[in-house]
């Protein structure tokens, strides 16, 4: 490294092929992400790219070359419908979170060559915010994170602070921001690879300094129980009432919840065992 140059991060080597379900649901639990390459048939990503293509995209307010577009299960796309439902990604996220699950979030985003980056953010506010609103509140969420082009160093791939969520340090103090971090982590992976992640995680992407557009769907799921802390605006029912059959289970109310506020120190009836909290759940 010279004097005024960017050190160069770190480039995460995993195996992702070789982990086994319960060592990807550690992964994500202990790291905070996990990738799951080949999830999208590379016959079908350029089916999904020209869905997406179609729809106007909006700028965000540090880049014209950083675009998005929301509500795309409302939108004509039936591949992208698809992978909502996608029965491999909610087999594993019903394995990884033990519940029904409820999609809050269907977002297009795409990284122009000269998009500067995203800063290091997580997804979860406790209180809400004016960027995620009451939705960040919910304290179970991940978002799975389809990648449709090859992310290279040069074609804004993922960065990420492993373990960053387990902090009790006044430096994971959601509603902050970061440029950058010594510790940060690039991730690269090919077409169709899904990341997914913990929405504590600090996370970001790099530029993109290459020639080509990065194109991405993020989509996000939390368990039924975990509402966030304040009512929503529900789904418009006309438009669910619209959604292939398939789909339309995982639009249920935003608000759905399943827990007992008013829960005695000793109910009757008491579990004497819960798998999904096992300390062994990680070596089956």
């Amino acid at each position: 490294m010279t004097n005024n140059s960017t050190p160069q991060p770190k480039i995460d080597t995993t195996d992702w092929l070789s982990l086994t379900v319960p060592q990807k649901i550690r992964h994500l639990e202990v790291e905070g992400f996990v990738m799951l390459p080949g999830m999208i048939p590379a016959d079908l990503i350029p089916k999904i790219k020209a869905e997406l293509d179609r729809l106007p995209t909006k700028g965000t307010d540090y880049s014209e070359n950083q675009r998005g577009a929301h509500n795309v299960h409302f939108t004509d796309s039936p591949h992208c419908l698809d992978l909502i439902a996608l029965p491999a990604m909610l087999e594993f996220l019903t394995t990884l979170l033990g519940d029904e699950l409820i999609c809050t979030s269907c977002v297009y985003a795409l990284s122009r060559p000269g998009h500067p980056g995203i800063a290091l953010h997580t997804d979860a506010q406790p209180y809400g915010s004016a960027i995620f609103g009451m939705q960040a509140s919910s304290p179970r969420l991940v978002r799975v994170l389809y990648y449709l082009d090859d992310l290279t160093p040069e074609k804004a791939p993922f960065k990420v602070i492993p373990h960053s969520h387990h902090s009790f340090h006044s430096d994971n103090n959601p509603y902050k921001r970061y440029l950058s971090h010594p510790e940060e982590v690039m991730v690269t992976c090919k077409a169709g690879t899904a990341a997914i992640i913990n929405q504590s995680v600090w996370h970001a992407n790099y530029p993109n300094t290459s020639t080509e557009d990065r194109h991405l769907l993020a989509i996000a799921y939390r368990p039924a129980w975990a509402s966030p802390i304040a009512d929503v605006p529900e789904w418009p029912a006309e438009k669910v009432a619209q959604l292939p059959a398939h789909v339309r289970p995982l639009f249920k109310s935003l608000n759905t919840k399943s827990f007992d506020f008013n829960v005695p120190n000793r109910p009757a009836n008491m579990a004497t065992s819960a798998p999904g909290i096992n300390p062994s759940r990680w070596d089956v």
